[in-house]
């Protein structure tokens, strides 16, 4: 999985449409190999994204849990603590 989409489910606040959006744009720029298509890809590569993203916020809204939500600060927190362990860097 690429490491740039990050869970977007079960945190207060909820995941806003740019988070959304940002999240199907990573993905389609994964498997489709690229950052910016050209002009002849451009109209499929943005409907792709807009799928995903119109696909994504259906199922955020759908998803239930009885978890408590997570913290955005504590959760981001918690990566740059693994990130600096597995890289052997500064918090």
């Amino acid at each position: 999985m690429c490491r740039n989409i990050k869970p977007l489910f079960n945190f207060k606040p909820v995941a806003t449409d740019d988070e959304l959006h940002d999240a199907a744009l990573q993905f389609v720029r994964k498997i489709s190999g690229f950052t910016h298509p050209s002009q002849a890809n451009e109209a499929a590569f943005n409907a792709a994204v807009e799928e995903i993203a119109h696909t994504a916020r259906h199922l955020m809204r759908n998803l239930h849990t009885t978890a408590a939500p997570k913290n955005r600060e504590i959760e981001a927190q918690k990566a740059r603590e693994r990130s600096a362990k597995r890289f052997g860097t500064k918090v």
